[in-house]
């Protein structure tokens, strides 16, 4: 691999990793301002559905991706908003619901995953929006 390719790579795991560190401030950082509610997990569903927006809006807006160099394109998809959503979590709070609510469980497996495919998509309709700003 010639050194300057490994170069770029090196910057680009360092691009991921540096969005990564304020990903998940900003997940900590809502987890703390909006609290975990026992009965249901609007805190995680509300960052992974968010995050469902903006990673599709990234993804497909397409100035963005033009504009933004290899670099930050990593750094603001894998690294912030790669670390910001929650799988784990999501996986966490559906097997504590499932021990207390199975109905609960249900409805919050329901709103992620369909709601996740329904941020995606309002996501992508956002960003492939003509917009006309004079």
């Amino acid at each position: 691999m010639p050194r300057l390719q490994k170069c770029m790579n090196i910057k680009l795991y360092l691009a991921a990793g540096t969005g990564g560190m304020f990903g998940a401030i900003a997940r900590y950082g809502i987890s703390v301002l909006f609290g975990t509610d026992h009965i249901f997990p609007y805190t995680t569903l509300f960052i992974n559905l968010s995050g469902c927006f903006l990673i599709s809006f990234l993804l497909y807006h397409p100035s963005l991706k033009q504009k933004l160099s290899p670099e930050l394109f990593a750094a603001f998809s894998v690294g912030v908003i790669g670390a910001f959503t929650t799988f784990s979590t999501f996986a966490v709070e559906t097997i504590q619901l499932m021990n207390s609510h199975m109905l609960l469980a249900a409805v919050y497996i329901l709103l992620s995953v369909a709601g996740g495919i329904l941020f995606c998509m309002l996501g992508f309709k956002v960003a492939s929006r003509k917009w006309n700003i004079q």
